[in-house]
C-alpha cells in the first residue's frame, strides 16, 4: 500500500444525505491523521469548497443535485484535469460497473470507489481513504464481481464476434442511418461501410430473405445485446 501524504490529510465530503454525511463526519472526526475541511450537500457546494480548501482527498455520492446521475462521478473527471493530486473517493449504494468504469477511465490512482455499507466498518473505510490519499486506489469488491459478471456476458455476446470497426458501424445502422451516411459521420468511405456492413451480415448468421430487412435485423440484435451488456 502507498504510503500516505505527511501531515493529516484534508478532506471533503459530499452527499445529498444527511444521515450520510454526520456518519462520515464522526468516522472521520475520530482519525487522529485526517482533518475534515468541507461538509457539503451538492455538487455546486463541494465545487466549492474544492476551490476554497483545496483537499486530498474528496468523499462523494454517484447522485446528488444539481446534476443529479452520475454528478460525483463528472467532478471526479473534470478533478482528473485542473487538479490531479486530489484523491476521489465515490461511496455509493449503486452496485453499477459502469460508474467505477468511468471514474477509473483516466487513471485508477488516487481514485475508490465503495459501497455505503463500508461506512459501518469505521477502520475499512478509514485505510481506504488513506490508501487514496497516498494515489492508490480501492474498489469495492462487489463492484470487482460485477464487473466480472459484464466480462462474461460481453463474451457470449454475439457483438463479441465483430471487430471494433464493426460494432461502430453496427451502432451507426441501429440508429437508422443509411451506408451513406454512416460513411460520412465515421468519416470513410461508402465502400469500406459497405464491407464492414457485409461482415456483419455474415457474422450474426442474418440470411437474405423477402421477409425482414437484414438491417432491421442486425439493429435488433444490436439493440438487444447492448440491453443485456448493460444490466447490472
Amino acid at each position: 500500500m502507498p504510503a500516505a501524504p505527511a501531515g493529516r490529510i484534508r478532506v471533503v465530503i459530499a452527499d445529498d444525505a444527511h444521515v450520510i454525511r454526520e456518519g462520515l463526519a464522526a468516522t472521520l472526526s475520530a482519525a487522529p491523521d485526517i482533518e475534515l475541511v468541507g461538509i457539503c450537500s451538492d455538487g455546486n457546494e463541494l465545487r466549492a469548497a474544492i476551490a476554497a480548501q483545496h483537499p486530498d482527498v474528496v468523499i462523494t455520492d454517484v447522485r446528488m443535485p444539481p446534476g443529479g446521475d452520475g454528478e460525483g462521478i463528472r467532478i471526479a473527471s473534470s478533478l482528473r484535469k485542473s487538479d490531479p493530486e486530489v484523491g476521489v473517493v465515490v461511496l455509493t449504494q449503486y452496485v453499477e460497473s459502469a460508474y467505477a468504469v468511468a471514474l477509473m477511465r483516466d487513471g485508477s490512482s488516487g481514485r475508490g470507489y465503495l459501497l455505503k455499507d463500508r461506512v459501518r466498518n469505521r477502520q475499512e473505510l478509514l485505510s481506504d481513504i488513506r490508501t487514496v490519499a497516498a494515489q492508490g486506489s480501492v474498489l469495492d469488491p462487489c463492484v470487482i464481481e460485477a464487473l466480472i459478471e459484464g466480462r462474461a456476458r460481453e463474451a457470449d455476446s454475439p457483438l463479441a464476434r465483430l471487430t471494433p470497426r464493426e460494432r461502430e458501424v453496427l451502432a451507426e445502422l441501429a440508429e437508422g442511418k443509411s451506408n451513406t451516411a454512416i460513411a460520412e459521420s465515421l468519416v470513410v468511405t461508402r465502400r469500406a461501410v459497405e464491407k464492414h456492413v457485409n461482415s456483419i451480415f455474415a457474422k450474426l448468421d442474418l440470411a437474405r430473405t423477402d421477409s425482414v430487412s437484414r438491417r432491421v435485423k442486425a439493429a435488433l440484435v444490436f439493440l438487444a445485446a447492448e440491453q443485456r451488456l448493460s444490466r447490472p
